[in-house]
């Protein structure tokens, strides 16, 4: 994959085209920091001030902008998590590499100039920290690329959506790109300046069976129902404005506890129908003998892989225990350590202590081959997720030696949880980990039994 710095991806300005290449905007600043010409201009290619508040919006879209603003895109700017992690690659670059991340969370703040080297999200405009705001979207006049920030931003253009509104408040229009995953592919996929692919559930959409069927990213993450687009508008069928993902946000009081038990319910709802887990192993063995357990994981998804997106935060793994009748723990693979963690690399407690660990997520690891959380350090990304619509299997060798009753129970669940504990308490958000809910994807359990050893 072609590193950003050499992508010539648009003209400089976001919503007039230039002369030509010799007038282009080459994507070099003076401090030497990292630049495109379409996501991370040298020079801004728009006025911050000419986009208007969700706010704005609010007052003849009410019910659209109440789902926005309890979504992960109206959360983009203000996550404390993001700004951290945005903060230490500040540090680890000298500020070289300052608008990479933000090119997508906000960016009318990146490409209005707010946001530049050394920046401060405390001395951002409320525009730029609404994040992925109304006309960051209903603004786009097309798309450049279908990933790293790939839209191109018309301030001076009308309100575009799938239909013309018919609105007398400002001018409104038709356009089929709202319609297609490209759109949502535009921020969705993330190419690192080194070339690695971090992120690729567009990608994965486009060689998926969902895209042989016209099934997009709007139809499962903005499902339709029938209501008015606007005041004083007939009802029809249009969008939610909810962006249901994995995430819930980690600031107190960010939404409402309804609002959070709603969403949590969402996702839950999103995630029941994900996965399938099977287990294999046979009806009995003699007494001393392991028990051979095939695992087995389907990606029930047709349209991206399991685990998507952020895979190097997502955790998505087996939990396996094996007990006898009489309650003796035999066996166990997947379970976590007393600070929640799995016991992995990351562990504090117990490093690498799960040697049978089953998981789906992806890793960093930097030059030297060392596990790595920062995508700016990394030199290669592995990824354990399932394509869609298949499956993986696994075999776990129980040992029988220690059971005390003829029989032996082995259940197992397909687990996720958005974020790992050991990365908040790595940048200091020790009190956010209660937040942090475990979901259970499918479930399964069988009986082995023992027999006379031979």
């Amino acid at each position: 994959m072609i590193p950003l710095l050499l992508i010539l991806a648009c003209a400089g300005d976001d919503s007039t085209p230039t002369d030509g290449p010799e007038t282009a905007d080459t994507g070099t600043p003076g401090d030497g920091s990292l630049s495109d010409p379409l996501s991370m201009p040298a020079e801004p290619t728009l006025e911050t001030d000419a986009f208007n508040s969700a706010e704005a919006c609010q007052s003849c879209h009410p019910d659209q902008y109440s789902e926005w603003r309890t979504s992960m895109h109206a959360y983009a700017m203000v996550d404390p998590l993001f700004q951290r992690l945005v903060e230490l690659r500040q540090a680890d670059l000298a500020g070289r590499e300052d608008r990479f991340c933000v090119q997508c969370h906000s960016a009318i703040g990146v490409r209005g100039g707010e946001v530049s080297p050394g920046f401060s999200f405390d001395a951002l405009s409320p525009v730029v920290m609404e994040g992925i705001t109304c006309e960051s979207c209903h603004k786009v006049s097309g798309v450049e690329r279908d990933y790293n920030s790939g839209h191109v931003l018309d301030p001076d253009g009308p309100m575009r959506s799938t239909t013309a509104n018919g609105s007398t408040f400002h001018e409104s229009e038709a356009d089929g790109v709202f319609a297609g995953s490209e759109f949502c592919g535009a921020c969705h996929d993330v190419i690192e300046v080194s070339g690695l692919d971090l992120e690729r559930p567009y990608r994965e959409w486009r060689e998926s069976p969902s895209a042989e069927e016209g099934v997009t990213c709007q139809d499962c993450h903005m499902p339709t129902v029938v209501r008015a687009p606007a005041d004083n508008v007939a009802p029809r069928e249009v969008r939610q404005h909810r962006f249901v993902g994995v995430d819930v946000p980690l600031i107190d009081g960010w939404i409402t506890p309804e609002e959070e038990q709603d969403l949590r319910a969402n996702i839950q709802q999103l995630l029941s129908t994900s996965a399938a887990l099977r287990l294999d192993a046979p009806p009995e063995v003699p007494h001393g003998q392991t028990v051979d357990v095939v695992v087995t994981v389907e990606n029930k998804i047709p349209a991206h892989n399991l685990p998507t997106g952020s895979t190097f935060l997502r955790q998505v793994w087996v939990e396996l225990v094996a007990t006898d009748g009489a309650g003796n723990v035999l066996f166990v693979t997947g379970d976590l350590d007393d600070n929640g963690d799995l016991r992995d690399y990351w562990s504090d407690l117990d490093p690498y202590g799960d040697h049978d660990l089953i998981s789906l997520s992806s890793n960093f690891v930097d030059p030297v081959g060392s596990p790595t959380l920062f995508s700016w350090v990394a030199s290669e990304h592995t990824s354990g997720a399932i394509s869609p619509l298949y499956e993986r299997s696994w075999t776990l060798f129980v040992p029988t030696e220690l059971a005390t009753n003829p029989t032996v129970t082995i259940e197992a669940r397909l687990r996720f949880r958005a974020l790992p504990p050991y990365l908040l308490r790595m940048v200091g958000m020790t009190n956010e980990i209660a937040k942090l809910e475990i979901y259970d994807l499918a479930s399964e359990s069988l009986t082995v039994g023992l027999l006379p050893p031979q």
